[in-house]
């Protein structure tokens, strides 16, 4: 059965990703606008909502960045439509304006923001616990104690919203957002999507004026808000005893787990904590009579650990409180660790079991993550690492270019052979800190590279600057065609909505020329001589005029490309050596590096490809300096060339 006929089910039950339970919640909520900006671990959110979008009413779009997609849904919010936005972590890093200025303003109707935090960096450049800036905003924060509980944690996050007016922060994170469960379905409710916005100056316009009134006033209803939490139907206290454990979100299912381990669940009492944001503070109290110490046990930060021993201070409770010194600071919740602080906490006997290995033997290869055969990038990679030699071997290692790199399947493009990253910091900041390099470092080129979907998320102001600033650098766009490390995704540049209509194709180059940038070349990154012809004009520039340059690469992805010629019932082109031409040179496999190619044997260097991992690609027939890699059988290269477009 199709995700959009799983998800759109008027009832029954389900095997969801609790991305798509929470999209499910939002359905039932009766959700009319989502927008968001692709990124792991939320990117199936709004995924979801797009497959149904079109039978049940809802607008849902893919936004150029994440506080774009927040103003979107927020607008919706403000003229009564139920809304929703959803974005990894570091994506409310981008959003945080207009996050702030939304607790000021409040909504006429639900706004639900989902931040799915990635607890151990397990697709992230940082670790951050995005509880603190509901604390900082005086947004409320919502969290799911189990994945199970996704779907109606988020209806009632939207009822939440709906009723205080007032923006909720449903917090999920990777295990939670990426664990598959059964959920019952429950009824539909139809999206109301026409809107009616109220002009309203004093509220919506944030000057002084109406931002010191509204400061107070956000204060105020804060305190609202938390005793209207005290209720909140996911919060719980389980069990007796002396001993307290609070437990925030997903870590309830550690502790669970841990307590039923041990075999003391029920003889512990547990404060199952949905509403880490405010912490309703008669639930807490409650909580703690006739107890004699308390563990708190949540990921990353003491969120609820420091708004709890205010509230016993406060009340004047004298309890021992223990938490990050028995759980740690660092990374996802695991298991271990939460008998480890329990069993301490309870002073019960419990070792950690030993690890099955302790050590990776020898003869294990190392298996780096790598770009896929037939990656456009790889070419790209090659010739730029060949230009990055020359350059130094020219005028010294010292001067070898600089790669300032950016967030994409690229960034694998710090890895060997090609060492084409010496920089990835965020989102766009290939530009904006090439920007910085090229102003301090003399004539030593920088070459900031950057995919298409993340130059229009966040390339085009630190491009602006360099035009405006005159700093002499090369921006190296990778154009695939595609939002490919998220699960291809439409961007501004494909031609495609969200929900699958055609749109304006918005070409980088023509954005390049339009803020002023003087030089800008498209190339093919299959077409390697002239790829390195052009880039190698860019350098030229540079170091004659002192400004950027721009060079977009475009070939569309080759899981996409592959995809196109599989829907249109065309056979996969596959390449073969020639043994008897090989040389065993190894460079396909080594400087090269495509993973479809590997040597022959221990003994014997000449290269063999893998025909279950061979996308036709043919740019190793190209680097083969002695023609010893071709087709299998003759195929129609013009067609075979329309899907790569």
């Amino acid at each position: 059965m199709s995700l959009a006929r799983t998800i759109g089910r008027e009832s029954g039950k389900e095997l969801l990703l609790g991305n798509e339970a929470i999209a499910r919640g939002a359905i039932e909520a009766g959700v009319a606008v989502a927008a968001a900006y692709p990124g792991t671990p939320s990117t199936e959110i709004v995924e979801a909502l797009a497959r149904v979008a079109k039978d049940l009413g809802i607008y849902v779009e893919w936004s150029t960045n994440e506080k774009v997609a927040f103003e979107v849904a927020y607008a919706a919010a403000t003229a009564g439509a139920r809304s929703l936005t959803a974005m990894k972590h570091v994506g409310l890093n981008v959003a945080a304006d207009p996050f702030f200025s939304s607790a000021y303003t409040g909504v006429e109707e639900s706004f639900v923001i989902v931040s799915a935090d990635d607890p151990g960096m397990w697709s992230s450049q940082n670790e951050q616990d995005n509880r603190i800036y509901g604390l900082h905003a005086y947004i409320p924060v919502i969290e799911a104690p189990r994945p199970k509980d996704l779907k109606d944690v988020t209806k009632a996050a939207f009822e939440l919203s709906s009723e205080l007016k007032h923006p909720v922060m449903l917090r999920s994170t990777t295990r939670l957002s990426h664990t598959r469960v059964v959920v019952e379905l429950g009824p539909i409710r139809r999206p109301v999507t026409r809107g009616r916005y109220i002009k309203n100056p004093s509220k919506y316009v944030l000057v002084p004026a109406h931002a010191r009134r509204m400061r107070k006033e956000l204060v105020e209803k804060w305190g609202r808000i938390e005793r209207r939490l005290e209720d909140f139907p996911f919060n719980a206290v389980e069990g007796e005893g002396k001993q307290l454990i609070v437990a925030s979100g997903v870590s309830y299912s550690y502790v669970r787990e841990a307590l039923e381990y041990l075999g003391l669940w029920g003889r512990v009492k547990v404060l199952k904590l949905s509403t880490p944001v405010p912490l309703p503070r008669k639930l807490v109290l409650r909580a703690v009579e006739g107890v004699e110490k308390i563990l708190v046990v949540e990921e990353l930060e003491p969120v609820v650990e420091d708004q709890l021993k205010r509230v016993l201070f406060d009340e004047g409770v004298r309890v021992e409180v223990r938490g990050k010194d028995l759980v740690g600071y660092l990374y996802e919740m695991t298991l271990d660790r939460a008998l480890s602080a329990v069993a301490k906490f309870l002073g019960v006997d419990y070792t950690s079991p030993e690890p099955l290995v302790t050590e990776v033997p020898s003869f294990v290869p190392s298996r780096p993550p790598q770009l896929c055969p037939g990656c456009p990038y790889r070419p790209l990679f090659y010739v730029l690492r060949r230009i990055a030699n020359m350059i130094a071997t020219r005028r010294g290692k010292e001067l070898e270019p600089i790669f300032t790199g950016d967030i994409g399947c690229y960034t694998l493009g710090m890895n060997p052979p090609f060492y084409a990253q010496d920089t990835t910091i965020c989102m766009g900041a290939s530009i904006g800190f090439a920007n910085g390099l090229s102003h301090v470092l003399g004539d030593r080129l920088v070459i900031a590279v950057i995919g298409d979907s993340t130059f229009f998320h966040a390339g085009i102001p630190p491009l602006v600057n360099a035009v405006y600033n005159g700093a002499p650098f090369l921006v190296v766009v990778l154009d695939n065609r595609i939002t490919a490390m998220t699960g291809h995704q439409p961007h501004p540049g494909t031609g495609m909505r969200a929900t699958g209509e055609e749109a304006p194709a918005i070409r980088i180059e023509d954005v390049a020329r339009a803020v002023g940038v003087e030089f800008v070349e498209v190339v093919d990154p299959f077409d390697l001589k002239t790829m390195q012809r052009k880039i190698m004009e860019a350098v030229d520039y540079i170091a004659e005029h002192r400004k950027p340059a721009v060079v977009v690469v475009r070939r569309a992805c080759a899981l996409l490309a592959v995809a196109r010629a599989r829907a249109a019932g065309f056979e996969i082109p596959r390449y073969v050596v020639d043994l008897d031409k090989c040389t065993g040179c190894g460079i396909c496999y080594t400087a090269f590096a495509c993973p479809a190619i590997s040597q022959l044997s221990l003994k014997d260097k000449r290269a063999i490809i893998d025909p279950e991992l061979c996308t036709g690609c043919g740019v190793c027939a190209v680097i083969c300096p002695f023609d010893a890699i071709r087709p299998e059988k003759e195929y129609d290269k013009e067609k075979w060339e329309s899907f790569w477009r």
